[in-house]
């Protein structure tokens, strides 16, 4: 995770060129052919799968992809985190591997995310008629969401209005999962529902029952203020919550992001045990 000294630089950053973006640059409208796969015409030459074995060390999927053009990828699917692909590039006959990008298609009650993001990662994959060995076990770096585009309701969002929309929210829910990970005693290995069962009432105990609101979440004197139809306690966001979070808490930006993106949080506080999962070399039985 990044230091959030540096996430608190990104975010300044980012919204700056929210602004620049909005006044200077129009919606460019055809991004979606490369997120959705029209732009690659791929068939697929073989799928290669691991047996299930825990909730902390899911299954993966594997499948090795082709376009008109011949040139082959693999894409990779982890059992535990659906919402999120690796797309990569075997190069040579000694098994270089190399990610190029994630891509993110999550859905919520009001619509939907889905972006693309460039990755770089070296590991070694080999492809045999009956199995696949796989292992990344270099740090894996996240570049930058590259292509993107939003439905909230009847509205889709593409170009760059969605390209600074969706980059901003990575940015917060980064600042975010920092902090989620770094509180002492913080869960790791959860299913999503348990995710969302342990993190909701911390977050935002203001909407949950009152046999889950934490202990001493509101005092004597607490002061409130009215956003997005809900009264926070700013008081115990100040207690609670560092700086750079507390006006994300009580602004409802923090309940935007959690409601539309659950499972964009959940997969950023996993983010360490997706790479410990892809660092290990595994072995894949052919399927297909």
């Amino acid at each position: 995770m990044k230091r959030l000294g540096y996430v608190r630089l990104r975010l300044a950053i980012f919204g700056i060129v929210s602004l620049l973006l909005g006044s200077c640059i129009s919606i460019v409208e055809n991004v979606g052919r490369a997120l959705d796969g029209s732009a690659f015409a791929e068939k697929k030459l073989a799928t290669y799968r691991t047996v299930k074995k825990s909730k902390t060390s899911a299954g993966i999927e594997l499948r090795e992809m082709q376009n008109k053009a011949g040139e082959k990828s693999v894409v990779i699917t982890l059992d535990r985190f659906p919402t999120i692909t690796f797309r990569g590039l075997l190069l040579d006959e000694n098994g270089d591997f190399y990610l190029t990008a994630l891509n993110y298609l999550g859905g919520n009650t009001q619509g939907w995310n889905e972006y693309n993001m460039e990755l770089y990662g070296q590991g070694k994959l080999t492809l045999s008629e009956t199995s696949a060995t796989l292992s990344i076990p270099q740090e894996i770096e996240a570049v930058q969401i590259s292509r993107g585009r939003i439905r909230r309701y009847d509205t889709r969002i593409t170009g760059t209005e969605a390209l600074t929309a969706l980059r901003n929210r990575h940015e917060r829910i980064l600042a975010l999962a920092e902090w989620m990970s770094g509180r002492e005693g913080s869960p790791v290995g959860l299913t999503l529902k348990e995710f969302e069962k342990h993190w909701k009432p911390i977050l935002f105990p203001e909407l949950v029952s009152r046999k889950t609101k934490p202990a001493g979440w509101q005092q004597e004197n607490d002061q409130w203020a009215r956003a997005e139809d809900i009264r926070w306690n700013t008081s115990y966001t100040e207690r609670t919550f560092p700086e750079l979070l507390r006006p994300i808490r009580d602004s409802g930006t923090m309940l935007r992001d959690w409601e539309e993106a659950l499972d964009w949080v959940y997969y950023t506080c996993e983010w360490d045990r997706i790479m410990e999962q892809l660092a290990a070399e595994t072995v894949l039985n052919r399927t297909k």
